[in-house]
């Protein structure tokens, strides 16, 4: 029904920058929210980033005034600009998009390394 296809992601020294990308396909109306999650190794998955249909964003704590969500023209995709990366950003990072009495729709996933 829902396809959530990911890229962008990668290895990158710490102080560098990354942007992921996150196009979406298939029966997409009424999409409430899209945003970004992260799981590192041995951790529970964690919100990074949110934005909804008005553009109303909130971020995790760590990573305010360094990552930046916005959605494309097409309301169809989502990006996070990812600067200053630290190595505690290393995790594999999901886009995930809400859809309105559909439920919550998933990526399959890019790898983020950032090396020190």
């Amino acid at each position: 029904q829902v396809q959530l296809v990911e890229s962008g992601g990668g290895l990158v020294q710490a102080g560098g920058s990354l942007r992921l990308s996150c196009a979406a396909s298939g029966f997409i109306n009424n999409v409430n929210y899209m945003g970004w999650y992260r799981q590192a190794p041995g951790k529970q998955r964690e919100l990074v980033a949110h934005i909804t249909t008005t553009g109303s964003t909130n971020y995790h704590d760590s990573v305010k005034g360094r990552f930046t969500i916005s959605r494309g023209n097409a309301k169809n995709s989502v990006y996070l600009q990812m600067n200053s990366l630290k190595p505690e950003d290393t995790a594999v990072y999901y886009c995930t998009m809400g859809i309105l009495r559909m439920g919550q729709y998933w990526g399959q996933g890019t790898q983020v390394t950032v090396s020190s």
